[in-house]
């Protein structure tokens, strides 16, 4: 489902998703569509952040775009020796 058909469905609530389908945009990946896990409760939105599989985010509904900042930190970067 889109992002806002999401954010009908569970209307300014912290929810656990799958990620369907992006797009990037510079340094941001846009979600287009998920598929709804569950929502969360405020008091276990950080234990269900650091444990989400690969594919999964939390992210709330008020949120009027789902955004994900890519952070392309120098440091990270692969040495060739």
């Amino acid at each position: 489902m889109k992002w806002n058909e999401a954010r009908e469905l569970f209307p300014n609530q912290l929810l656990l998703v799958s990620i369907l389908d992006y797009h990037y945009e510079g340094d941001k990946k846009i979600v287009d569509e998920v598929a709804p896990i569950r929502a969360i409760k405020d008091t276990d939105a950080n234990k269900e952040f650091f444990n989400a599989k690969e594919g999964t985010m939390v992210y709330h509904t008020g949120n009027k775009n789902f955004v994900i900042h890519i952070r392309k930190d120098p440091l990270m970067k692969v040495r060739r020796i």
